[in-house]
């Protein structure tokens, strides 16, 4: 297959591998589109985002107290002087305001922390000049998804990716498997804190007390379906259910713990015995019965495939060409999961420079490659959120543990992109005015700027017009 001119090439680098070109970058990339994305490739890894930088434990800790005034005030509202109807609803004004301000703090605290986390990554997504690594880097973060659909760990997901993902995102993949498996963030997304195995010390006990515990297995299932050798690898419901029991026993520091929100392992949770998972025996006991078995799935070749499949389909096609599967496929397997390798051969790959724009825009990818293309960023969340709501896609809640859709069927609907027109015009009566459209074609599109387009940008009647048919031109829209 050979390849398009460095001028093509040096808008795709910037448009299909990157977030969109802010100005002068496909100038930026002409002499070596591939050199300039190589260099975006290190091994300490992704860009981190100007956020406050507080760790997962600090953010527990710090939510632990706003829960224990929350419970106190709760109590407080429900005693009722001299007597013991406890179950009596508030009758004294003053116990109902501490209630209502409690709960209001902490959901105070997980707004501030959730808005200040996203928007510190959009902006960093706006303002990088190595825009290939931060796609990289959102990529493996969508890969091993946790969703602010639960409370307890929306607070966490900034750290998530920063402690989990982006320090791993060229690194091995076993590393960020591990990393992101062991998460506060993961093992309480999933339910993995409260898992118990049914033989183990802790259920023993809790049963003769008359209470009830028992072994849960998202994320043992979701680590085979979604992170490691995919939902074809042939794994049966035994295989996820022994992985669930070598899992036991993961879980984070409670508010009574000195270690809260950190990685702890329970062994008074653990399920005792050997194990046999995708026909490998694991005769381990404790931790390092489920450490084991993560890092075998790390290694198996059909982790291999699943992932480098999700890999092609999301940088170049929703069907992606076989042979280029192939290549990353066999660096992976030749460099034992090194990921910056695997980008490499992403790079060379002749498959992914193929000229025709085949992927259409998330609309997180849409928003933030427009405010690049005129090189801008957004200020505030409370602007971003409700734009991002309106496309369909809420920050940090993507639906499921499979992260937000790849394919086009998601993203491309009538509605869907009548809404991007909507909020194209608001934006564009915002930036237009006091811009050349014709020269902001051209730097946002290089030689993927079409004729027909061209055309009608040069031939609208305003600059605002001229600006919404470039970012609603097919070419911007996909990339």
């Amino acid at each position: 297959m050979s390849l398009p001119s460095n001028d093509l090439m040096a808008a795709i680098a910037a448009t299909r591998f990157g977030l969109g070109a802010r100005p002068g970058e496909i100038e930026a990339a002409r002499s070596d589109p591939r050199g300039f994305l190589q260099s975006q490739i290190r091994r300490e890894g992704a860009d981190l985002p100007r956020d406050d930088g507080e760790s997962a434990p600090v953010r527990y800790a710090a939510f632990a107290d706003l829960r224990q005034e929350r419970r106190a005030a709760r109590q407080d509202a429900r005693m009722v002087a001299g007597d013991d109807t406890k179950s009596i609803p508030v009758v004294d004004a003053p116990n109902r305001n501490a209630k209502s301000e409690a709960q209001k703090d902490v959901q105070r605290y997980i707004r501030e922390k959730t808005t200040g986390d996203f928007l510190a990554r959009a902006q960093l997504a706006t303002d990088t000049e190595t825009s290939f690594r931060e796609r990289w880097a959102l990529f493996f973060a969508n890969h091993f998804t946790v969703s602010q659909t639960k409370q307890a760990a929306s607070i966490v997901i900034g750290p998530f990716e920063r402690e989990a993902i982006r320090p791993h995102a060229f690194g091995r993949f076993e590393d960020m498997l591990l990393a992101a498996s062991t998460h506060a963030a993961m093992l309480t997304y999933l339910d993995q804190a409260q898992s118990v195995g049914p033989g183990s010390p802790a259920a023993r006990y809790q049963t003769r007390k008359g209470r009830r515990t028992g072994l849960n297995e998202n994320l043992a299932r979701e680590i085979l379906e979604l992170h490691t050798v995919g939902v074809d690898a042939g794994y049966s419901q035994a295989d996820v259910t022994e992985f669930a029991r070598a899992l036991t026993g993961f879980s984070i520091g409670r508010a009574q713990d000195p270690d809260i929100g950190a990685f702890v392992f329970r062994a008074n949770t653990h399920e005792p015995g050997a194990r046999s998972i995708l026909g490998k025996a694991y005769a381990q006991s404790g931790e390092n019965q489920g450490l084991s078995v993560l890092k075998a799935l790390a290694a198996d070749p059909r982790t291999a495939r699943h992932v480098c499949g999700k890999i092609a389909r999301h940088f170049v096609a929703d069907d992606p060409p076989p042979a280029l599967v192939k290549r990353l496929e066999t660096r992976w397997i030749e460099t034992g999961g090194q990921l910056d390798e695997v980008a490499k051969a992403l790079i060379e790959a002749p498959e992914a420079w193929d000229p025709t724009p085949t992927k259409i825009k998330t609309p997180y990818e849409f928003v933030i490659s427009t405010w690049r293309a005129v090189g801008g960023r957004p200020a505030a969340f409370e602007r971003l959120n409700p734009i991002l709501i309106s496309l369909g896609q809420k920050p940090f809640s993507p639906p499921s543990p499979k992260g937000w859709p790849d394919e086009a069927g998601a993203w491309a609907s009538p509605d869907g992109l009548v809404k991007r027109m909507q909020w194209t015009q608001g934006f564009a009566a915002a930036v237009a005015d006091t811009r050349d459209p014709d020269a902001l074609a051209r730097s946002a599109l290089g030689a993927r700027l079409s004729e027909p387009t061209a055309r009608a940008v040069a031939r609208a009647e305003t600059r605002r017009e001229a600006f919404a048919l470039l970012v609603m031109s097919p070419e911007f829209q996909r990339r």
